[in-house]
């Protein structure tokens, strides 16, 4: 079955694929030679398939082998969408963006867009993820997630190797002994069990996040209020929900801030604010897409 969809121009396939790490995180694979995005697809049905995603005219191409019915057909241009940002409209940030050098590119990269899971579950669970370590840990701990518990591709696919993103129901029915031993997350193990353990049970309806008219500020409020969801975190899931108005600060933007501005000197979280808070709610954008001159 292969769907057509169409994006609000400016799209680049390849730079919502670029926009960040999430592309490196199993159930996601690229193939640079196809540009081809594969992502291994739980349907609310419970059926397991392969969606690839490519560059299309004016949009994205989706591919799922075999037929879906006119609800899955619905699902998948549904989730698709939201994974890519096809409807988002980045004008306002662009006019803004076209009188700042180091950012003179992305009106023509059509940068914007970060790409994201089809849940926002699994998007609240890689970011617990990045938390405090080192991106190889993160994709280690992700790959254990997804092959511990995610449901499997059909063998007749011929990569039977890879598994779906567990929903959280599955996770809920662990413990967080099995989650910091076998599946080897750490300290993270209560956060993700506890955090499945509501959405399961209806007590948190992450997935309406996605279109709460909730104010910025507030709705940070809401995802600080998930246990292993600090400043950090609730600022990167802001940005996958499309809020920008609070900056994604670690040490590596202590880094980069630094050297772009102020000598490689030390400095903390408000010299990266202040140099920032110009672009008021595009600010996350801007310091996402900057062209840092330390490449590190």
């Amino acid at each position: 079955m292969n769907l057509t969809l169409s994006a609000r121009l400016p799209f680049s396939f390849l730079s919502v694929v670029n926009s960040h790490g999430w592309v490196q995180l199993a159930p996601f694979r690229f193939n640079n030679e196809t540009e081809t995005l594969s992502y291994i697809y739980r349907l609310e049905s419970d059926r397991v398939v392969e969606l690839r995603l490519r560059s299309a005219a004016g949009g994205v191409r989706a591919e799922v082998a075999g037929a879906l019915s006119a609800t899955e057909r619905s699902e998948v241009k549904r989730d698709v969408a939201w994974m890519l940002g096809l409807e988002m409209d980045f004008s306002e940030f662009y006019a803004l963006a076209r009188d700042e050098p180091k950012l003179a590119q992305a009106e023509k990269k059509a940068q914007g867009r970060i790409l994201r899971s089809p849940t926002l579950f699994e998007d609240v669970v890689k970011t617990i993820l990045t938390t405090n370590t080192l991106w190889a840990a993160t994709k280690r701990m992700t790959a254990n997630l997804v092959n511990q518990f995610g449901e499997p591709l059909p063998t007749l696919s011929g990569d039977e190797g890879r598994r779906a993103f567990p929903p959280p129901q599955r996770l809920a029915g662990t413990t967080e002994a099995v989650l910091r031993a076998e599946t080897r997350i750490g300290y993270r193990a209560p956060y993700v069990y506890q955090l499945a353990v509501r959405v399961a049970s209806g007590g948190l309806d992450l997935e309406a996040f996605k279109h709460s008219d909730l104010p910025t500020p507030e709705l940070r409020k809401q995802l600080m209020k998930i246990k292993g969801i600090g400043a950090y975190a609730s600022a990167n899931l802001l940005m996958l929900l499309g809020s920008y108005d609070f900056l994604t600060i670690d040490t590596w933007a202590l880094k980069i801030v630094s050297h772009e501005w102020y000598g490689g000197q030390p400095i903390g979280p408000a010299e990266v604010q202040a140099r920032f808070e110009k672009w008021g709610k595009w600010k996350g954008l801007a310091y996402w897409f900057w062209d840092w001159s330390y490449k590190g």
